[in-house]
Parts: structure tokens; sequence; C-alpha cells
């Protein structure tokens, strides 16, 4: 008998019709890269969340939080832990505010808060992923990020209790928050908005969906921003690109077997057939070395690992 069916033999019978066996994550993730996990739980409440992490601990495996799949490397070897996928989507209003299940995809909440009448969000128009990811990794673009916006979260902390917490639990920072260093995770989200007209938004929203188009992968699978943006070169202004840098460092000329940099923006890596997880990880060390040599700068990564290791291996 395989780990994954004797797991699922030993699961909690309440989650076990839907769990996945050895499921394999170049399906689950936005690079289409990647092996089996063991066991992949998708969940909608809190309590199948603490029973799905509680069966992590008693069986001594660690335990991944998968959104929608998005700013992940995933192992072509798979990943021998456990990995639970948050799908609650539901959506509803009162008043400026929205509570929404964490599994809700980031840009159909944008989309669903201008139907109502909401505005604010629109700046991230086109970003993936889902909003538990959004709120974990404090995505954002244009000079804002989502933590702004948040007012409370049901979380699901590492000892297995469910808490309500404001902002402050979060601690965010440029895309990081100590929920992320922490293991939480968020269940459901409350954040304010601002009511009156969308004429604006929805126009903004327009522009940036059309400037995503252009500038960033629509027919080819890719992770998003491999590299963080880099602290503003004076107080108060923007932050400096990663991708201008990795373009004048000559990234965009780089390839490794299927995996290469996007022609339309030197910080992103597209997959153009069976690109292998050690392809990509190649091609990132190449694109981190390049900067370094040019500029001195060494470059973080956004892109999260999943694997046998808890880091990408030096290739």
């Amino acid at each position: 008998m395989s780990r994954s069916s004797e797991l699922l033999n030993a699961a909690p019978a309440a989650l076990r019709e839907q769990m996945i066996p050895a499921a394999p994550l170049s399906q689950l993730t936005t690079l289409r890269i990647g092996g089996p996990a063991t066991l992949v739980c998708p969940i909608r409440t809190p309590d199948e969340a603490r029973r799905f992490q509680a069966f992590a601990h008693q069986q001594q495996l660690s335990l991944f939080v998968l959104g929608a799949g998005s700013n992940v490397l995933a192992d072509d070897a798979g990943y021998p832990g456990l990995v639970l996928r948050v799908v609650a989507d539901h959506l509803t209003r009162r008043g400026d505010t929205v509570t929404v299940g964490a599994g809700l995809a980031f840009d159909e909440l944008i989309a669903r808060s201008l139907n109502l009448g909401l505005t604010g969000l629109e700046f991230a128009s086109g970003i993936p992923g889902t909003l538990g990811g959004a709120l974990v990794g404090n995505a954002g673009c244009y000079g804002h990020e989502i933590g702004e916006f948040l007012v409370e979260a049901v979380v699901l902390d590492q000892d297995g209790s469910v808490e309500r917490v404001g902002p402050e639990h979060f601690g965010f920072g440029y895309r990081e928050t100590r929920l992320r260093e922490r293991g939480g995770i968020v269940l459901e989200a409350t954040l304010k908005l601002a009511t009156g007209t969308t004429d604006q938004a929805l126009g903004v929203r327009a522009e940036r969906i059309a400037d995503r188009r252009t500038k960033h992968p629509v027919d080819l699978p890719s992770a998003g921003s491999w590299f963080r943006n880099l602290p503003a070169a004076e107080p108060g202004g923007l932050r400096q690109a990663a991708g201008r840098l990795l373009e004048e460092a000559g990234a965009k000329e780089m390839v490794e077997g299927d995996a290469r940099v996007f022609a339309g923006h030197a910080n992103m890596i597209v997959n153009t057939g069976h690109a292998s997880s050690n392809d990509v990880i190649r091609l990132a060390r190449r694109m981190q070395e390049a900067v370094a040599e040019k500029f001195g700068i060494r470059l973080m990564e956004e892109v999260r690992y999943l694997g046998p290791a808890v880091q990408p291996p030096v290739i």
C-alpha cells in the first residue's frame, strides 16, 4: 500500500472523501510544474481546517497551505507532506465592508466588489491568486497593498486555535507578514472599502488589466514576479523595480531547457512546454547572479518553493 493510501485510511472520516491522494502539483500551480503531494485536502470551514491541521501534527508531517498556486515552484520530486487548500469563496456585504472566504480569487473579489458599488481594490486588478494568499503575502502594486484594507480576519494558528484577529496580528511588511513566518492560515477576512460611483474605479480596473495583458504572460504558465522589488531610492518614493535591473543585466535572453525569462517582463519565468523544476531553479540562479555581478545587489525571491527540502536545492 502506498504512503498516500495509508494516510488516507488513517485520516479523519469526516475529511476522507474530499482528500486527494498523490495529487499532481503541476495541476495545482500556475507554473504547471511539480510532482505529487502525498495528500491534498480542500477546506471550506474552520472545523475542517482544524481537523486537517491536527491530522498533519499527529502524523508528524509538514503542512503547506496552497491557494490558487501562483507564486509557487513545486519540485518534480513532489512534496512528502500534506497540502491544505482553502476553497471557501463566500462574500457578504455590510455597508462599506465585505466579509470574504479566503479561497475566493483575488481578482474575482475586486470584480464582485465593484458590482456591489464598492471601490478601493481596483489597483490590484489582474493579480492572480486567492484572497488568503494575497493577505499572507501582502500582495500589492502601484503603491498600494491589500493589508491597507484589512479590518479583521479569522485565522487558524499553529496551536490549533481559531481566532478573530486584527491587522496588527499580521505585521504587514513589503510582500511579507508574520503570519507567513508562523504558519498561520487565513480562513476568512473582512475588508473596508469605499462607497460611491464606480465609473473611475472601473476605468482604473480596465487600465490595469490591459497593462497586465501587455507585460505579463497570458498564454504561458508562470508563477508571477520571481524576485521582490527593492526599497525606494529616497524616502517616500516608489520601490525600485527588480525587472529593470534584470533587464539591464541581460536576463531576457536567458533560457534553461523549456524555462525562459518572459520577453515582456524580465522578472518573470515562463514554462514554454515541459520545463522541469531544475530548469527553473537554474534559470532563477542565473538571473540572480547576473544582477549581483552587474549591480552588487542580491535579489530576494518572492516565489515560494514546495518540495522535499525546505529550500530549493542548489543546481
